[in-house]
């Protein structure tokens, strides 16, 4: 594989395209908005600027990068080896969005969703090619966390998925296979790290920043609500309210009320500004 295009240029996206360009590949970046092409561009380059500043990378590499790294809003521009898509926790959103990258790519082409929590054989199912799509799942920040979960639905070829697992490794990745269930492996062990968290702060156990502490004394980098802000509020949210669902309501994976008025309000964290904890100055 040589071309690689990513499909949402957030605060993931970026990421990967970042970790994607610098272990030598062709990389487009896609959006709808220029104004969030403006700002993962900037993103990207903030990541160059830093590994220079650390030693690792030098300014010529840096440019090899940047003459591999496009960004575009043009969908007729979306051809390439692997596609990831690294866009909204909505199931019809990425069928549809896999329906129409069929239509303009080759047969050999790998459709990879970086979904946190929807099954992989529900996304695929209704497209032409169902065997080629397979879980992609990385980790906020992708520049820096290590593993990336492969997953393999119902029909994905096992051919594709081992293409998948070698291109994360080639990121230098920690690649392990998981199967198709809700939440793959850390999610679904890692949601009550978040949601006991919520249900802490709903029953006035603790305040937020007394969670966090106590959380990160015992050895986590970050506490709960510092890495929500993180990976934002409303991407965990939609993947807790998923999770919810595909465990039959089961209460313990119950959505919080507290983090969905975040989400209504806006309150995202880092990247707008406010989450659970203010960012504006």
């Amino acid at each position: 594989m040589k071309k690689v295009a990513i499909i949402g240029a957030g605060v993931m996206g970026s990421g990967i395209a970042y970790a994607s360009v610098k272990a030598g590949y062709e990389v487009l970046v896609y959006d709808l908005s220029e104004e969030v092409l403006a700002k993962s561009k900037k993103q990207v380059d903030s990541l160059f600027e830093k590994g220079l500043t650390r030693g690792k990378i030098t300014v010529q590499e840096i440019n090899h990068c940047q003459n591999r790294l496009k960004y575009s809003s043009q969908f007729s521009e979306i051809k390439a080896d692997i596609i990831l898509e690294a866009i909204v926790e909505k199931l019809e959103i990425k069928r549809e969005l896999f329906k129409n990258l069929e239509e303009q790519n080759s047969a050999d082409c790998i459709f990879a969703t970086n979904t946190s929590s929807i099954p992989i054989t529900q996304i695929s199912r209704g497209l032409n090619y169902p065997e080629r799509v397979v879980g992609v799942h990385f980790f906020n920040p992708a520049h820096i966390m290590k593993l990336v979960e492969i997953i393999k639905g119902a029909a994905t070829n096992n051919n594709i998925a081992e293409k998948a697992f070698n291109w994360a490794k080639s990121l230098s990745k920690t690649a392990v296979y998981a199967e198709d269930s809700p939440g793959f492996i850390v999610n679904r062990v890692a949601r009550h790290f978040y949601v006991e968290s919520l249900k802490a702060l709903e029953e006035n156990v603790a305040d937020l920043e007394t969670i966090d502490r106590l959380l990160e004394s015992t050895g986590f980098k970050m506490g709960p609500f510092r890495l929500m802000d993180l990976i934002g509020v409303e991407t965990n949210f939609s993947v807790t309210s998923s999770m919810y669902e595909q465990f039959g309501y089961d209460s313990k994976f119950r959505p919080s009320r507290i983090q969905k008025q975040k989400v209504d309000a806006g309150f995202h964290g880092r990247k707008t500004g406010r989450g659970f904890y203010s960012y504006e100055d």
